[in-house]
């Protein structure tokens, strides 16, 4: 009976496993630059794919290894195969991999399917604002759609990355775009962030935007915690201002309002 060698299976971020695995991977992804450019030397392809549509590029750009991608875009290496690298680059939020690849004719806005994300939803991921930036300069869509999250303005709130909201904004992102009527407050709203709200109330977003559960963004905090009180803030200031609180005694009155921001913003780091 012949004995079947099996190998185990290697994991590589969300995107799925395979079994076979070459040592060009395997040195892209490890950062071994040397052993990769004796490889590249000695006739390794440089667009070799395992399952999943892996390649070298992939693995050097996933882990973010500087020198091992500058190593197979000079050899080649492809840069607009399925699952972009510059996708790859921007998760990890490697700027000078993201850099290398935007030069060497990476797609910016490469099209979507229901499983991929776009490069700027991935830099909102990562958290990246330079990275985010440099993608916004070349272009990359505001509004690119993804089925989970929506827009990279929801990437940014719901993984509470607020340097990367605050350049979305400035580049000019729809702040009250809605994916199943979730907002990019909502989310900013679930991960408490009294900065995000801030930000997102500056650029006129919609405090009374109600999702499928009728609920509005406030209703996602708990009750005297700080995004709450920042919340309750903006809502009391809105009634004012279309004149619903006018009585000088009211707890919601103008200056009544100043106070309780102060506080607010004296508090909101408990």
């Amino acid at each position: 009976i012949m004995e079947v060698e099996t190998t185990r299976p290697y994991l590589f971020g969300n995107i799925g496993c395979w079994s076979e695995r070459i040592e060009v991977h395997k040195a892209a992804s490890e950062g071994h630059a040397a052993q990769l450019q004796q490889l590249i030397q000695s006739g390794a392809s440089v667009n070799i794919v395992a399952v999943d549509s892996i390649t070298p590029l992939h693995e050097a750009c996933g882990r973010g290894q500087t020198q091992c991608v500058r190593l197979k875009l000079d050899a080649g290496a492809q840069v607009t195969v399925t699952n972009t690298p510059l996708c790859e680059a921007c998760s990890v939020g490697s700027f000078d991999c993201v850099r290398m690849l935007l030069e060497h004719g990476a797609k910016v806005n490469p099209t979507l399917s229901s499983q991929t994300t776009s490069p700027l939803h991935e830099a909102c991921m990562g958290g990246n604002a330079d990275v985010v930036k440099i993608m916004i300069a070349k272009d990359a869509s505001l509004e690119a759609y993804d089925l989970y999250y929506g827009t990279p303005l929801h990437v940014a709130c719901a993984n509470e990355h607020t340097a990367c909201v605050k350049a979305l904004l400035n580049a000019g992102a729809k702040v009250n775009y809605a994916r199943l009527h979730k907002t990019a407050l909502r989310h900013a709203a679930k991960v408490k962030s009294v900065d995000m709200i801030d930000k997102l109330v500056e650029f006129v977003a919609n405090i009374y935007a109600k999702d499928k559960n009728d609920k509005k963004p406030i209703d996602y905090i708990e009750p005297g915690s700080p995004a709450a009180l920042c919340l309750e803030f903006y809502e009391s200031k809105s009634q004012c201002e279309r004149g619903f609180y006018t009585t000088p005694n009211s707890a919601l009155c103008p200056n009544h309002l100043m106070n309780g921001k102060k506080h607010l913003l004296k508090h909101q780091k408990v």
